[in-house]
């Protein structure tokens, strides 16, 4: 599987720029007195870079892009990058600077001239992220990939800021894969062992077979997957680095195939359901996180593992199922499945577990597309406290996410005339019904956020940090809230 790059921090040795081989990266902005680097890089091309930084076309690139000379005259390098970045930088143009470098990275080495620049761990952050490249099923000679280097003024304090960062990537690489990854590969069983390898890292991981959800009662969760000649699973992976109190809870849908069931999607598009399981993925990157870089915090990740299918066997329309909870519910739409996976395994996290609060992840609606895009992850929430806090942690993350409402009103459109409740509300407000199902199965004191992440778990096209494809959207925000609000 695709791993994050190795990156190692150096102090710059500008002596040696000019028989330097492979590609070259300097950083630079208008007005600004420029690098030692860069002096050193505009002598030995005889006032190229100079010339180049002072054109319009440079003044005119946002920060953490980028101009490139290629072969430039005086040098060994293939390229120069020239990123124009700002001294005083914010994180999300660090990052971005470093992506412009990872989208170009190959087989070649990449120096990153950084040297005292005070964002450097996040330029090789954003680095790491944007190098991505799922080619796990691609035949013939895999691509080579070049060392990378980041020349700063104070290696050791980099790389002791950069090691959390790595950890987050290699989290990200994880959801990423994940997602990426075709159903008849990522079967419930695959899903389930790659989580129990994990035990390797710290986390304790336990895997719950349908033999033990029909004792627990999930009926909800299990009526899903009974069409399927994939098993129904619950995985719970708990991470103990906070002492005695109880644990934060993450939970994850991962429907590994969605066909609709009965209510069987249109087949244009369908290969994309194999990215149902996005929430169970984005609660593994995290949970792998934690173990990585040894959150001093206690974390549980609940994931439901089925498979969606027709098949003689499987969940009819007007089906009446029992939850866990013991609420009856009236299956109207067999292809609104994922909100009966969770209800289950939240009603489970918090019987066995009692958190402190509780965040569901799931690639739940079409609805919330409609309402959103793919810009912003919908965010629903019985509390305030964590919800703002959840919020702020996106954004610190560059990580768009949006609240939405919920109400009462939205709740009388799950009234079922044979059950208590129905699985769907009706077309409008479809993610809000949504929200509001699953808030049925969350105990009024415990704090708890819904992310709908239909639109922002996987994308046809590139963003600044990760090819088209799985984004992992998530790993930094929820990596972020727990070191912020629960880490001591």
């Amino acid at each position: 599987m695709p791993q994050p790059l190795p990156i190692q921090f150096l102090a710059a040795d500008l002596d040696a720029l000019a028989t330097t081989s492979g590609r070259i990266a300097v950083l630079a902005e208008p007005g600004q007195p420029p690098s030692a680097a860069f002096r050193k890089l505009d002598r030995l091309t005889r006032g190229a870079l100079a010339r180049a930084a002072a054109s319009d076309a440079f003044g005119k690139l946002k920060p953490g892009e980028a101009m490139e000379l290629a072969w430039p005259a005086g040098l060994q390098a293939e390229a120069v990058q020239i990123l124009r970045l700002p001294k005083r930088a914010d994180v999300a143009q660090a990052r971005k600077a470093g992506a412009t470098v990872g989208r170009s990275h190959g087989a070649s080495p990449t120096l990153v001239l950084a040297e005292g620049h005070s964002r450097a761990a996040e330029i090789a952050f954003g680095l790491a992220l944007r190098a991505y490249d799922f080619d796990t099923h691609k035949t013939g000679e895999k691509k080579a990939r070049g060392a990378v280097t980041v020349a700063v003024a104070n290696p050791e304090a980099v790389a002791r800021a950069a090691a959390p960062m790595a950890a987050v990537a290699e989290g990200v690489f994880f959801t990423r894969d994940l997602v990426n990854e075709p159903a008849n590969v990522l079967t419930t069983s695959d899903f389930a062992a790659r989580l129990a390898g994990m035990q390797e890292l710290g986390l304790q991981v336990e895997i719950l077979e349908e033999e033990e959800l029909r004792r627990l009662g999930m009926g909800a969760l299990l009526g899903v997957g009974q069409g399927s000649e994939s098993p129904s699973k619950v995985v719970v992976m708990q991470w103990q680095g906070g002492g005695d109190e109880a644990p934060f809870a993450l939970i994850g849908k991962g429907v590994v195939f969605d066909t609709g069931g009965i209510s069987i999607k249109p087949a244009a598009g369908m290969e994309d359901m194999t990215m149902d399981m996005g929430g169970a993925g984005t609660v593994a990157g995290v949970m792998r996180t934690l173990a990585l870089r040894k959150a001093r915090a206690n974390v549980v990740g609940l994931v439901g593992l089925v498979e969606n299918m027709p098949d003689g066997r499987a969940q009819r329309p007007g089906d009446v199922v029992k939850s866990m909870k013991g609420d009856t519910i009236e299956v109207i739409n067999t292809d609104a499945e994922g909100r009966l996976v969770l209800a289950d395994v939240l009603w489970y996290a918090q019987d066995r577990f009692k958190p402190t609060g509780m965040i569901n992840l799931a690639t739940l609606t079409g609805a919330i597309i409609i309402a959103l895009g793919h810009e912003n992850t919908g965010v629903f929430s019985n509390d305030d406290a964590l919800c703002n806090a959840f919020l702020a942690a996106a954004k610190a993350e560059g990580e768009g996410a949006w609240r939405m409402p919920m109400g009462e009103a939205y709740d009388q459109k799950l009234k079922s005339r044979v059950a208590d409740m129905m699985n769907v509300g009706g077309r409008d407000g479809g993610a809000i019904t949504a929200a509001q199902f699953l808030a049925r199965f969350v105990k009024p004191e415990v704090p708890w956020c819904h992310l709908d992440i239909a639109g922002t778990a996987l994308l046809k096209a590139d963003t600044t940090l990760a090819p088209k494809g799985a984004t992992g959207w998530g790993v930094m925000a929820l990596d972020r809230l727990i070191r912020d609000r629960f880490e001591k």
